[in-house]
């Protein structure tokens, strides 16, 4: 239960982040124009890409249900939709606190790194509180004792499939959309980097929304992590003499650190070497 009240405690916070942000002044008319082309483009992007996935849900959750668990698919779509949820938020707040930070920057550094930070907070929190408590309520349902773990590890998988379409899709996007706004603008029409009569510097900005947030929205991270000491557990339990795999217990999932007691593979460490 403390997990699941953390997690929405995290959500709470977003939203009280992200109404105060939405309060701040937007800048003049042609600031407002150009934010609100930016803003239409990602969501649409948004819209195409979750409705081609709906697809790929719903076939792995059925995949899943036959060959695994039916209880499994359960937390497998769970898992894509809080995946989902975490995107569009991050992303609506991200185009509107985009402007606003810009129109601050006119009153000073201070006002406009308070939004911006603002901002970035909201999609930090509403990743992590999303996916602590879509990993809680999944464990709290299915996972108890450790029992049934393969179970809660559909959840991970149902974030990390819409993650990774996201990072993906977002990444493609984004450079696709920069390399066409420098060739149709600044070598085709001789018109400067980012000159909003260039239509392609829309695009472009659209796709660094895109790849910058629902790119790098990875809630597989949290919900992979936070079952990762578990499953940890469980194998050290069943390895001869009870001897734990590597030294420590500590959870990777604390600071997102390379793993149990800090140790890194051993392949990281011959190559910093």
């Amino acid at each position: 239960m403390f997990s699941i009240g953390a997690g929405i405690l995290a959500l709470l916070i977003a939203a009280m982040l992200s109404s105060s942000i939405m309060k701040a002044e937007a800048g003049n008319a042609l600031m407002q124009e150009i934010s609100g082309h930016i803003h239409e483009g990602a969501m649409a992007f948004l819209y195409r890409e979750y409705k081609a996935l709906a697809v790929f849900i719903v076939v792995v959750a059925i995949i899943i249900g036959i060959f695994l668990a039916p209880m499994t698919a359960v937390c497998f779509v769970a898992g894509a939709i809080f995946s989902i949820l975490a995107g569009y938020c991050g992303m609506n707040v991200a185009t509107k606190a985009n402007v606003r930070t810009t129109a601050a920057a006119e009153h000073g550094m201070p006002q406009a790194l308070q939004i911006a930070f603002s901002g970035g907070s909201v999609m930090g929190l509403g990743v992590v509180g999303l996916g602590i408590t879509g990993v809680a309520l999944a464990f709290a349902l299915f996972g108890e004792n450790g029992a049934n773990m393969d179970i809660v590890t559909g959840f991970g998988l149902g974030a990390s499939s819409i993650a990774l379409f996201a990072r993906v899709g977002g990444g493609i996007y984004t450079k696709a959309a920069d390399v066409g706004a420098d060739l149709v603008g600044k070598v085709e029409a001789g018109i400067p980097e980012d000159d909003p009569r260039n239509p392609a510097t829309i695009a472009d900005n659209v796709g660094d929304n895109v790849g910058d947030v629902a790119g790098i929205q990875i809630l597989q991270r949290p919900a992979v992590l936070q079952r990762a000491p578990h499953r940890h557990h469980g194998q050290a339990r069943g390895l001869p003499g009870g001897r734990a795999p590597v030294r420590g217990t500590q959870p990777p999932n604390v600071a997102g650190g390379p793993g149990p007691g800090g140790r890194q593979p051993p392949e990281l460490d011959r190559r910093e070497r």
